[in-house]
């Protein structure tokens, strides 16, 4: 239920972002920013909720984390300035990065790995119900004159008061203490200051200032100043946010990567494509809500069928490797629309992307579990949380950003041709986005615009794609193991096996399957041989 309201506190806004952005007067790139902020303090805060669940009670986190999560909600209800609602969103974000990571930790903690896969179904389930059911709760609290867009943000409260006092009384966990914890604040603020840094280039650039700027140099400068002081914080530090050696792993390295592809689906696909229906086909909140169901569609099916084979089978290469490709083919097909395109063909690339995300999402996560013991749950799953959502943000960011330059063009190119000169309202993303407040004949200007460049964005989408593709390949065809910890003699026999197979490979000619069936019998074969099977671990 927690995971589930705050899946739909992002998804409930989609489709009603043009309404509550035009109503409070708010401006395109103000309109990515209700997104964005959200994205950006889950993002940053992801690692951190995860380190702090490897170190203290989990459950007395995630009660916390549905107190801001209420406290916010609220906040984002009552907003008068789409500058308060952004301020407010990004404190929602807070509690919206505690339970992407807090959940999953604290079923890990419950769960062995192959049986996760289940779960993890479930969960992806679960969050694709939350993201069909989002738009199509958004349009119709947005059409309903007597609730309003504030709803949006305030009908997740008593379904969050509920799994409070649930959890209260029926989640019980073992209460680590550990004498020596230490959280490293430093590196998670260099993390976040660098992250924030970066995205706010990504925004303005090409709008506010060029490519190759003054600003430019700076902001980019600054983040790879920042990230570079982050990175050789975590080395140095005993308890790190991100430990280094869990994102250098090559299956961690590498679905970290392809979750970037797979954060920008998610998270963009949801946000444009809402926007898409009401500005470039003149559709309401509601009916733009029931046009992205194959989008969700995909990833509900999807997700509940793999996991259910991944638990089954404990392999999981295949299964991310058909969902990426899907992914690269969806987003290709998305980038070929504009405002005429027929809606079969739109739902056909909506429904490709949607099979991808719920193949591969999930799956990234059960593989970077997979690798660690049950003391770095936390720290691994947050890890790869983080990087997902950071891809999340920077795919909103860089598609926005996108969109608003090509917008901004297509506007001024429209209006010039009809006698109107618009460049510098249009070329400063000024211009509201409220359409009935427009000329009908500028209305239809406007819906050409967007029509055309949603096409854009989504090309651009197709290339990063492409690339979660090609690193894909690298994933190793791992086996899920049945013990719900890693012991340490199973971790010893898979680090000398690592080390030989680096050695030996050339000579042995043992390819990545091999490999990846190798160390799959070799965490089972460790605990059977200490007596312990799934249910003692």
């Amino acid at each position: 239920m927690v995971l589930g309201v705050t899946m739909l506190s992002g998804t409930i806004v989609s489709v009603a972002l043009p309404q509550i952005v035009g109503s409070l007067n708010g401006t395109q790139s103000q309109y990515t920013w209700v997104v964005t902020a959200a994205l950006l303090a889950s993002t940053a805060s992801t690692p951190v909720w995860g380190k702090l669940a490897d170190l203290f009670d989990k459950k007395r986190l995630l009660q916390i984390s549905i107190v801001i999560f209420i406290a916010a909600s609220l906040l984002c209800g009552l907003a008068q300035t789409t500058g308060q609602l952004i301020a407010f969103r990004a404190v929602q974000g807070l509690g919206m990065g505690a339970s992407q990571v807090l959940v999953q930790v604290v079923i890990g903690s419950l769960v062995s790995p192959k049986e996760r896969g289940k779960f993890n179904g479930y969960i992806g389930a679960i969050m694709a119900v939350a993201t069909v059911g989002g738009p199509l709760i958004g349009g119709a609290i947005t059409d309903i004159s007597w609730l309003g867009w504030r709803w949006c943000f305030l009908i997740g409260v008593p379904f969050m008061v509920i799994a409070m006092i649930v959890l209260s009384r029926t989640l019980h966990l073992e209460d680590v203490r550990r004498p020596d914890t230490r959280v490293d604040y430093v590196g998670a603020t260099l993390i976040a200051a660098g992250v924030s840094v970066l995205l706010l280039w990504i925004t303005f650039v090409g709008g506010e200032f060029a490519w190759i700027s003054w600003q430019s140099g700076a902001m980019v400068g600054a983040a790879a100043l920042l990230l570079g002081l982050a990175v050789w914080v975590e080395s140095r530090v005993s308890q790190p946010v991100i430990p280094l050696h869990l994102v250098t792993r090559r299956e961690t390295a590498v679905a970290i990567v392809a979750s970037v592809a797979v954060g920008m689906a998610m998270f963009g696909g949801a946000v444009f494509l809402g926007q898409y229906f009401q500005l470039a086909r003149g559709y309401s909140p509601t009916e733009a809500g029931l046009l992205t169901v194959p989008l969700m569609l995909g990833v509900l099916v999807s997700s509940t069928v793999s996991g259910r084979m991944v638990s089954r089978s404990g392999r999981v290469k295949s299964y991310v490797m058909t969902g990426l490709v899907t992914l690269a083919a969806g987003f290709f097909l998305l980038s070929t629309i504009d405002a005429d395109s027929a809606l079969p063909y739109v739902g056909l690339g909506m429904l490709l992307v949607g099979t991808g995300v719920g193949l591969s999402m999930q799956n990234l996560v059960l593989v970077v579990q997979n690798s660690v013991p049950l003391s770095e749950l936390g720290a691994a799953s947050g890890a790869i949380t983080f990087f997902r959502s950071l891809g999340g943000t920077i795919g909103v960011s860089v598609l926005g950003a996108v969109l608003a330059n090509r917008v901004a063009t297509n506007i001024t190119e429209g209006l010039g041709a009809a006698g109107i000169d618009a460049s510098g309202a249009a070329a400063s993303g000024t211009g509201t986005l409220n359409l009935d407040a427009m000329p009908p004949f500028v209305r239809d200007i406007v819906a050409d615009a967007y029509g055309s460049a949603t096409g854009d964005i989504f090309l651009v989408a197709t290339g990063i794609a492409v690339l979660g593709v090609l690193v894909g390949v690298l994933l190793p065809r791992v086996r899920l193991r049945d013990s719900l910890d890693l012991p340490e003699p199973a971790a010893a026999v898979i680090a000398e096996a690592e080390g030989a197979g680096e050695e030996g490979a050339g000579e042995e000619g043992a390819g990545e399957e091999g490999a990846g069936e190798d160390t799959g019998t070799a965490r089972d074969r460790a605990p059977a041989a200490e007596g312990r099977g799934p249910a003692a671990g």
